[in-house]
């Protein structure tokens, strides 16, 4: 990676029907802090706004999808944790409002707001090696996010195993839980879930928005909250 594209927050790469999005904090192990929420808002808007991505390939730069808040330098911004609580909902309902098929390639870990990002994913390729947690019980915290994509994809028994016990859950627990649409080596989780985006990419951009978004309204009976 060039020095200059280092410190650029978010990428956007291009392919034929479908886009890569990648979290570019690698030094944090993709921590979000304000400039990567905030890019990240723009980058979703921005596909959502273009007619020929039909797929959307989140990841982390580096082998690591993300490893939750930067808290210390959330709370340093100007406008603190509230400035950052405006950014971050625009960032989940932009998710929530998307009618591209989102692929999310979970290498080595999603914690917290990491993992809210994987769970809003349509469909999750794990590492053998990966692990999503949703840690926020321990720090005596809510977990809103992860709690709203959760109860819009899964019964509460399934959020009650994630949330409530605060401790890391391996790939194949996901993949049992049906939270993971599969597992592969963790040497080859970009591969595959590069194949399903192009898989997604190869179909009618109306049949993919008409489904996503047929999907959406029904599941949305246990709307996404705000």
């Amino acid at each position: 990676m060039s020095e200059a594209l280092s410190t650029v927050p978010v990428l956007l790469v291009r392919h034929a029907g479908w886009t890569e999005l990648v979290l570019n904090r690698p030094a944090q192990r993709n921590a979000i802090d304000g400039a990567l929420a905030r890019a990240l808002a723009d980058a979703i808007d921005t596909i959502n706004a273009d007619t020929a991505t039909r797929a959307v390939l989140l990841r982390g730069a580096d082998g690591a999808f993300c490893s939750g808040l930067d808290l210390k330098a959330l709370q340093a911004e100007p406008e603190g944790m509230a400035g950052f609580a405006r950014v971050w909902e625009r960032v989940h309902l932009s998710l929530r409002d998307s009618r591209k098929a989102w692929i999310v390639a979970l290498e080595r870990h999603a914690v917290n707001g990491g993992a809210a990002l994987a769970l809003a994913g349509d469909l999750l390729v794990c590492g053998t090696g990966a692990f999503l947690q949703i840690g926020e019980i321990r720090l005596g915290m809510a977990a809103p996010r992860n709690a709203a994509w959760l109860a819009l994809r899964h019964s509460e028994a399934v959020a009650a195993r994630l949330c409530l016990l605060g401790d890391r859950v391996p790939a194949a627990d996901l993949l049992r839980l049906g939270i993971a649409t599969e597992v592969t080596g963790d040497a080859r989780v970009l591969d595959r879930a590069r194949e399903l985006a192009a898989t997604i990419a190869g179909f009618p951009a109306d049949g993919v928005a008409a489904i996503k978004s047929g999907m959406r309204a029904a599941s949305t009976r246990r709307a996404l909250h705000h």
